[in-house]
């Protein structure tokens, strides 16, 4: 797994910041939609340069959206993140050994769907703990 990864964590940005995660998921927007067309017209050779900017996106997002900072030098801590998709680490094996399949493009989709709704739900719960401190 880790061997799939490190070419994808070398171009990882370092910085996070909510403006960031913002323009992070507006790119991932683009991605999505450029690939959408792309398997529409069964361009499958075509994705992979896509889904390679999509996964990375992914793995900064899940940094990120647990207030860690990307090291590319270091294998990614599954273990060690707090919000995180359900069975993500074995997903997201299967997108990095398969990444120009029409399935693999589906599962970052939806890892990205649940990370988002998981990292709002961290945002809504800490904005209520520092309204009652």
């Amino acid at each position: 797994m880790d061997k799939l990864i490190i070419p994808y964590l070398e171009e990882l940005e370092l910085e996070a910041s909510e403006v960031n995660i913002s323009f992070l998921l507006s790119k991932w927007d683009g991605v999505k939609s450029d690939l959408e067309t792309l398997y529409r017209n069964r361009d499958q050779q075509a994705t992979l340069q896509l889904m390679k900017k999509g996964i990375i996106y992914f793995i900064q997002f899940l940094y990120w959206s647990n207030d860690r900072q990307v090291n590319s030098k270091e294998p990614i801590p599954f273990n060690q993140f707090e919000i995180k998709p359900v069975n993500f680490e074995e997903r997201l094996t299967y997108i990095l050994s398969r990444p120009n399949l029409f399935h693999s493009y589906r599962q970052l989709s939806e890892l990205f769907t649940e990370q988002e709704k998981l990292f709002a739900k961290k945002n809504i719960v800490k904005k209520r703990l520092s309204q009652k401190g």
